[in-house]
């Protein structure tokens, strides 16, 4: 009876030290908002709409313990459509991953050690972290850098890259922590497949304190009609002063020998207790034809106010200057507006965001 017992509390005490090497968490967002969005002479559109403040979504990640300073985990993400219950939402690539996709966001599997991670599945592409990172608003809401720098085949002719944002396929290396300095690698497979997918880029950055900065580079190789190989290199940084943080990045597209996008961007936030205030400035330079190169600006000003660490009340306000040419607007959701002539285009959002 002893040794049942003893050998018992062994086998309990082994699973419990194996259970407490591996961990699986459940987390995400609901953000929704009342939006509204004018396209001058093409109209207004009011909303429910969702992602104003941070990207809805629903994700598992895991992780095990491997030993000897090794871990193997994953990563699965999917968007939310929560204004209309709907898994998907916004994924950066819709034609290659469907908003049906139930881990459109992120679905990777990992190993991770003293020689850094290596990283395969659906994931951010590299050139894409300094505009979340270094963008007051986090690429989220009217207010968005984004809204002004998709080079888009509704703006130009850009082909059909599906590599804004995040790429299928992925085989990413990360470097181990080495003080201050960051960075990563990753190489995307096409697969013969349309859009265009096939993707190499790479980040590299260094933060100390209150000073972050990085430099990033990649390129989508040409597919179906795109002009050349899209190439993609931008640079962001910020410094937090304790009375305000302040963002900045330069950003660049080009396509062939023609096509090319410049965005310029500068951005503060103010912590006033509960509150943050923020607002930024952004300008892009388009070049559609030769001696045809028209510019957007974007006006971005927002407050959030944190209820908790996980809730938030947040107010977000942008104004977009077209010249002729060009049809960004502010904010997703916006009725269509024709290029023909420039246009204004206005956004405002009140909504809550809770993360869990």
């Amino acid at each position: 009876m002893k040794k049942s017992l003893l050998a018992l509390a062994a086998l309990t005490a082994f699973a419990g030290a194996a259970s407490a090497q591996s961990s699986v968490t459940l987390f995400g967002v609901v953000d929704l908002n009342l939006r509204n969005v004018d396209n001058g002479s093409a109209g207004s559109i009011k909303s429910l709409s969702t992602d104003g403040n941070a990207s809805s979504r629903l994700g598992f990640r895991g992780v095990e313990d491997l030993g000897g300073g090794m871990k193997a985990s994953f990563w699965i993400e999917g968007g939310l459509s929560a204004d209309v219950g709907n898994q998907g939402g916004g994924n950066g690539g819709v034609a290659v991953a469907p908003a049906s996709a139930s881990w459109n966001r992120r679905s990777t599997v990992s190993l991770e050690g003293g020689f850094g991670e290596i990283r395969l599945g659906r994931d951010y592409v590299a050139t894409f972290w300094n505009h979340t990172v270094f963008d007051v608003f986090g690429t989220n809401g009217v207010a968005s850098q984004t809204n002004v720098m998709s080079p888009a085949p509704t703006v130009a002719p850009f082909g059909n890259a599906q590599t804004l944002v995040r790429a299928n396929n992925v085989v990413a290396y990360f470097l181990p922590a080495m003080g201050g300095l960051y960075g990563q690698f990753q190489v995307a497979a096409g697969e013969n497949q349309l859009p265009a997918n096939k993707y190499v880029g790479g980040r590299l950055g260094y933060a100390a304190g209150p000073f972050n900065i990085a430099v990033a580079a990649g390129k989508t190789s040409k597919a179906g009609p795109m002009a050349g190989d899209m190439k993609a290199f931008n640079v962001g940084g910020s410094f937090d002063m304790g009375v305000a943080k302040l963002y900045g990045q330069y950003h660049k597209y080009e396509e062939g020998s023609v096509k090319e996008l410049k965005n310029w961007y500068l951005g503060v936030g103010v912590p006033m207790g509960a509150a943050t205030l923020k607002a930024s400035y952004t300008k892009t330079d388009r070049t559609l034809a030769v001696g045809n190169e028209p510019s957007s600006n974007q006006l971005g000003l927002g407050v959030v106010y944190d209820l908790s660490k996980r809730s938030a009340l947040y107010a977000h306000y942008s104004r977009v200057d077209n010249d002729k040419g060009l049809v960004y607007t502010a904010g997703v959701g916006g009725p269509a507006a024709s290029a023909a002539n420039g246009f204004t285009s206005t956004g405002y959002e009140f909504g809550i965001r809770h993360s869990f």
